[in-house]
Order: C-alpha cells, then sequence, then structure tokens
C-alpha cells in the first residue's frame, strides 16, 4: 500500500477548512501533526486525512476524533521502526559484530 503525503494546500482543499481553523484543530488535538519533509516543507499521509473526514462524516464527537488522532499517531510510531529496518543495508562490519 503506497501511502501518499498531501501537502497543506491539499489537506485545505480535502478538509474544507481555512490554514488557520486546520492549525487551531491540530493545537485542539482534533488533526494530526504534519510530517516534516525538509526544512520548509510539511505534509499529511493521506490516510490520516481521510480517516479524520470519515469519522467528521460519520458525525464522530471530538473526544472520539482525539481518540482517533491518537490512534494515528501511535501509528506513526509503529511504522518507523520496520521502515527504517527494512530501508538501512546490512554491512559486512554489522555481520562480523554480531558474530563476535
Amino acid at each position: 500500500m503506497a501511502t501518499t503525503i498531501l501537502r497543506l494546500p491539499s489537506v485545505l482543499r480535502e478538509r474544507g477548512r481555512s490554514r488557520s481553523a486546520h492549525y487551531l484543530d491540530i493545537q485542539l488535538g482534533l488533526f494530526t501533526a504534519p510530517v516534516p519533509l525538509g526544512p520548509r516543507a510539511v505534509g499529511w499521509p493521506d490516510y490520516e486525512v481521510d480517516a479524520i473526514n470519515s469519522a467528521r462524516i460519520a458525525g464522530c464527537s471530538d473526544a472520539e476524533i482525539r481518540a482517533l488522532v491518537r490512534q494515528l499517531l501511535a501509528r506513526r510510531k509503529l511504522l518507523l521502526p520496520s521502515v527504517v529496518r527494512d530501508s538501512v543495508p546490512v554491512t559486512r562490519d554489522d555481520e562480523v559484530a554480531k558474530n563476535d
């Protein structure tokens, strides 16, 4: 499953929110914090935007949205080790150190 990172204009368009309302939602725990893409660039995984929008459409309360945001942020942390582990090549030095 490929994940697309959406930049702010796309997220605002998807949500139908202004920039200031979007960042207020982040402060209030009603939306996930951005993912840093570079020194001056951020974005949001598309599945997070979709999940929060779906919860809003389903009529979830703010408390339920906050719980969803916590789950989505926890998922990011769970994804990190497997992504890093799978993308870092094993070197000969790593194999020698493991056998010592």
